[in-house]
């Protein structure tokens, strides 16, 4: 029965038309950005190493397609939370919205198996659409400027040979996913909320916007809030291309990102078993 309330509850997602969203944008934006770099990508890199040139002799392949992949995360990471919020706040309150939640709830099936289900395709849903950020990303990248060694620019200098660059790279969409999980969840619990999918879209943003600004805010007053905000940990993908990787600094955002979705996840557990279903 789980099984088959899974896969139905799979099947709904991916025919809903709003769940291409974030692949079809990826899939302009990520051809864009590469062709952009084809064209002016030696300006840029120029730019970047100028200040080490001068002391350093750089050989090889700088501008190859593990740069121009972390050059693209991190140009659009900022996007991306809100591409996966399309779906995951429309999880539960798509269902109320559509008036289908009695119908859905006369199953065999507890509130509780229903919820997690929903919660799995969620999870689901948000690993795909990184996944295919990183297979389009890396695909194009071997092919349109080559592999080699990964220079990360940044406050340090860190080249990276390229045996260690893929799978440093691989690992930092792990990272990236499991981040993105944080952010579907906030949009799930949101969805809990209310019976239309808008508002747990525009509730996710708007927590994200008010986070990132509240960490952006040089003072004193914010400084102690800083490393218990999830947003603060959301480029947790960025420390799998340290040298060494601080294994602390990971953990710990990990472990702040893990406490964040499995808060949400329980918040939107204790509000749907309680919820008086109208439609």
């Amino acid at each position: 029965m789980a099984r088959t309330v899974f896969g139905n509850e799979l099947v709904k997602t991916f025919r809903k038309w709003r769940s291409y969203i974030a692949f079809l944008a990826i899939g302009v934006v990520v051809p864009l950005v590469f062709l952009a770099m084809k064209l002016q990508g030696e300006n840029m890199v120029q730019g970047i190493t100028r200040g080490i040139t001068r002391d350093f002799v750089v050989l090889g392949n700088v501008l190859n397609g593990y740069f121009v992949t972390v050059f693209l995360m991190n140009s659009l990471w900022i996007h991306i939370p809100f591409l996966l919020t399309l779906t995951a706040g429309d999880q539960l309150a798509g269902e109320a919205t559509g008036g289908t939640f009695r119908l859905l709830l006369i199953r065999p099936v507890s509130r509780t198996s229903i919820l997690f289900t929903k919660y799995l395709v969620t999870l689901v849903y948000t690993a795909s659409v990184v996944l295919f950020l990183a297979v389009l990303s890396l695909g194009l990248g071997a092919l349109l400027f080559g592999t080699g060694d990964l220079f990360v620019p940044g406050r340090s200098i860190v080249i990276l040979p390229e045996a260690d660059a893929i799978v440093r790279i691989l690992f930092g969409f792990a990272l990236a996913i499991w981040g993105m999980f944080t952010v579907a969840s906030l949009a799930f619990f949101l969805s809990s909320l209310v019976d239309n999918a808008l508002g747990p879209i525009i509730g996710t943003m708007a927590t994200i916007i008010i986070f990132y600004v509240i960490t952006g805010i040089p003072a004193d007053l914010f400084e102690a809030v800083k490393p218990y905000l999830f947003t603060t940990h959301l480029d947790v993908w960025q420390k799998a291309l340290e040298q060494p990787i601080n294994w602390s600094a990971l953990g710990n955002s990990t472990a702040v990102l893990g406490a964040y979705s499995i808060g949400f996840l329980t918040l939107a557990w204790y509000i749907f078993v309680r919820k008086d279903i109208l439609s």
